[in-house]
């Protein structure tokens, strides 16, 4: 009687560990408009150029004029990538 309670409830983690594995493989990948992952990308490279900025200004490479000429053209482009991923995000969204 014990094995056979202790086999139910060794099927039934087996079962549940495992469940996981037997759905179908539906990745991220698959599921996201490659354009909207495009440009999260450039997104994120575009902030990564605005923080390195940043810090070439702290650290005295480039002047408090080159800086902000910079910055002020780093801070249009990341607008405009974030406006067109809002677009396809609203685009995706409504499908």
């Amino acid at each position: 009687m014990e094995f056979l309670l202790v086999a139910a409830i060794l099927l039934v983690v087996i079962v549940f560990v495992t469940a996981p594995l037997r759905r179908p493989a539906r990745g991220e990948a698959e599921l996201e408009d490659p354009r909207i992952a495009e440009l999260e990308a450039r997104k994120e490279a575009k902030y990564r150029e605005i923080r390195d900025a940043e810090m070439d200004r702290e650290s005295g490479k480039v002047t408090r004029e080159e800086w902000r000429r910079q910055d002020a053209e780093l801070r249009r482009e990341a607008i405009a990538i974030l406006k067109e991923l809002d677009e396809l995000e609203a685009k995706a969204a409504a499908q």
